[in-house]
């Protein structure tokens, strides 16, 4: 059976994480917490953290110039930019827009997607669709997040569990003749959403409801629950779509939100621990960043090489959902 016909190609990929390391032995001098208590719950060490001068468009701009360097190509081959980001610098205007005049690439498009964890996929899709069809020749697409400056640091139940940073990638339309030929590039994807679920995760906040910024809330263990169930059936639907099977693949790159959801998610699927690629420990859940910020570390340590078989998966409130085969 013949597969999709191969969407958008990765050219390169690039990250950016704050200088600041809080280890949770840190946190458990603020906050009623231990590191037993954090790593047993979550598989999480440490995390790194905005300082002054840092901010989500300033960690965007800096992954950006890193995925452009990896690329070999320059703020100028670039026509579209999409943040994927719950922490904007600003209501508005967009980051994006922040990030393409600190790049320098003006006059294309540039603008922001907004759904919490799942937001790189939702970017990723965004993007494909428009190089596939000529709205674009080259794309950076953009997670990076502040989710430190969102969290209640009285609640234990949280703000031991995420972290800031940014991660990118650059995309070239499927028909030009630059890219690697072959099946290299986006196979299938999937996204969903069900706001039947807004308050197991959220932020009581917003311009229009509160006129403040406001903290993130949430039911850990339901949210648990739906990200176990939600996530496996996703991968399924995009393997479906794809015509292969799990076996085919070589590398799981996860939103990193939890190290036991993480393992449930593959044990389900069958697919061996080995296979995906784990950040979490290190970075935490960096939100809409943490599916490029693994990526990019995997490419950069050899882990992933041009040819493997990529499923990026991801869950963030809302409830939304997502998966993306693609080829590297």
């Amino acid at each position: 059976m013949t597969g999709p016909t191969p969407g958008a190609r990765l050219l390169g990929s690039g990250s950016a994480l704050p200088p600041r390391v809080v280890t949770n032995a840190e946190l458990a001098e603020k906050i009623d917490t231990s590191d037993e208590w954090i790593v047993a719950r979550t598989g999480i060490r440490q995390r790194h953290i905005a300082g002054d001068g840092e901010t989500t468009a300033t960690l965007a701009t800096q992954a950006a110039r890193a995925a452009l360097d990896d690329a070999d190509l320059t703020p100028a081959d670039i026509d579209l930019i999409i943040v994927a980001t719950a922490t904007p610098d600003n209501t508005f205007p967009a980051t994006a827009t922040k990030v393409q005049h600190a790049l320098g690439c003006n006059g294309g498009p540039a603008f922001d997607v907004a759904a919490v964890c799942s937001g790189f996929l939702y970017a990723l899709a965004t993007a494909d669709s428009l190089l596939r069809t000529g709205g674009a020749t080259r794309a950076l697409v953009i997670g990076a997040e502040t989710f430190s400056r969102i969290l209640d640091w009285e609640d234990r139940t949280t703000c031991v569990l995420f972290g800031d940073g940014a991660g990118a990638v650059v995309l070239e339309a499927p028909g030009l003749d630059t890219a690697r030929k072959g099946e290299a590039g986006i196979l299938a994807t999937r996204l969903h959403a069900d706001g039947a679920q807004h308050d197991l995760l959220y932020v009581d906040g917003g311009p229009s409801s509160t006129q403040t910024v406001g903290h993130l809330r949430m039911k850990g263990r339901e949210v648990f629950r739906h990200a176990v169930v939600n996530l496996a059936g996703v991968l399924g639907e995009v393997l479906e779509d794809a015509g292969v099977s799990a076996e085919e693949i070589d590398w799981v790159v996860p939103h990193q939100a939890n190290a036991r959801i993480l393992d449930a998610t593959a044990k389900k699927l069958g697919i061996p621990p080995e296979k995906v690629i784990v950040t979490v420990d290190r970075h935490a859940n960096t939100s809409a960043a943490s599916v490029p910020l693994a990526l990019d570390e995997a490419r950069r340590d050899g882990r992933i090489k041009a040819g493997d078989l990529l499923m990026l998966e991801a869950m963030g409130g809302g409830f939304t959902w997502g998966a993306c085969l693609l080829r590297a």
